[in-house]
Parts: structure tokens; C-alpha cells; sequence
């Protein structure tokens, strides 16, 4: 994907950027292959590969939920920074916390955040079951099996906040019988499904409440 075909993109699911904001992201990737070299973050590393499998699938969040009305968001397991940093430089109006639980990633992360002089953005190196916050928004890009996952998020939400997993293929992890018994104690709100602009993987978006608070 080139940067011409990744605005045409976002254009597609109503994110529209300024050149500040896409001089970020151009920065964002300098900075990402820089430390690369020093630690494992990512094995995509081709400007058009990092562009589409990394940025616009980060921003594709906005499908299921207006992130121009959210607060505070949580990124747990962020890794190499998705999708959280790219929400933060697409829309400033977030409040974004970033877990990662590798202290060297929360290192470069921070080198991040400060030459790209973003503010309200803080990367905590603990692991998700062990931070205590409420958040509006909770998100996680493949990091774990859905169900597992979970047991790390849910209680990072507010009383009306929303989980939203970030998935490739969920056949597996959400049979009947998985959703079932994720449905016992959380509600499966909405499961949004489409494929990846070029190359055509698909993309689960799996928005999840507590279920005593959607009564």
C-alpha cells in the first residue's frame, strides 16, 4: 500500500488526516525500522507492508466504535506501538495508555512518544491482570486467544466501556461453543468482519461488554 493508496483508504471508513499528522506517521516508520535493528518489534518491515498491515489495519478500529467521542483508551500488549500509537496521531483527542509487559519495547516506545512530541500518551511496562484502571475503550491486536484475553481486559473497563479485540481469522477461537461460553459472563456485542485492502486477509473487529453493565 503507498502512502497515495492509504489516504484513498482511510478515506473509504471516514478517517481523513492532515499532512501533520501523515509527517508523524512517515516518522513513526523511520523510527520504528531504527530501533528494529536494536530490538525484535516487527517482521514486516517494507514501507507498503508497514503502511497496510500495520497503520491502516491500527486505524480500522474506527469501523466499530467513533473514536472522536472516546476519552481514555488502553492498549494492552501494544508491542510495537499498534495500534495505540497510531490512534494517538490520528486522533489527538484521545487518552491513550500503552501496556506492553518486554520493559525494552516500553524503552523505545517512549523514544517514540518523544520525538513525535505526543502528549496524553503514557507506555507502562506491567502486565494487563496486574494494572488497575477504568478506560472507556480497551483494545488488543492479536495478542492472545480471545478467551484468555479477556481474563487480562475487562476489568480495565469503565462500568459502560467497551473491549474491542483485533483479530485475523476467528474461526477457531469463536465457535458456537466459545461464544457460548463467553456469553455466560460477557456480551458479545457486535462482530465486524471485512478484508484487508491488496491483499485480501480478513479482519475481525469483536466488541465485548460486561454483561451486568448492558442491562
Amino acid at each position: 500500500m503507498t502512502k497515495e493508496e492509504f489516504i484513498k483508504e482511510l478515506k473509504k471508513i471516514n478517517v481523513f488526516l492532515t499532512e501533520k499528522q501523515l509527517e508523524q506517521l512517515d516518522k513513526f516508520y523511520h523510527i520504528l525500522i531504527e530501533w528494529n535493528e536494536k530490538i525484535n518489534l516487527t517482521r514486516i518491515i517494507k514501507e507498503e507492508d508497514v503502511y497496510l498491515k500495520h497503520f491502516y489495519d491500527s486505524l480500522t478500529l474506527s469501523r466499530i466504535v467513533d473514536l472522536t467521542k472516546v476519552d481514555t483508551l488502553c492498549d494492552v500488549g501494544t508491542g510495537a506501538g499498534f495500534p495505540g500509537i497510531v490512534l494517538k496521531i490520528c486522533y489527538p483527542n484521545l487518552k491513550i495508555t500503552l501496556i506492553d509487559s518486554l520493559n525494552k519495547r516500553i524503552t523505545y516506545l517512549n523514544e517514540v512518544i518523544k520525538q513525535l512530541e505526543l502528549k496524553d500518551i503514557t507506555a507502562i511496562h506491567v502486565r494487563a491482570e496486574q494494572y488497575q484502571n477504568k478506560f472507556d475503550v480497551v483494545t488488543s491486536r492479536a495478542v492472545a486467544n480471545i478467551e484468555k484475553l479477556l481474563t487480562y481486559t475487562m476489568h480495565l473497563l469503565k462500568k459502560d466501556g467497551i473491549f474491542i479485540a483485533m483479530k485475523g481469522n476467528i474461526s477457531s477461537e469463536l465457535s458456537q461453543e466459545a461464544q457460548k461460553k463467553i456469553n455466560k459472563k460477557y456480551k458479545i456485542e457486535k462482530i465486524e468482519s471485512f478484508l484487508l485492502p491488496y491483499e485480501n486477509s480478513i479482519r475481525n473487529l469483536i466488541k465485548i461488554t460486561n454483561k451486568e453493565n448492558s442491562k
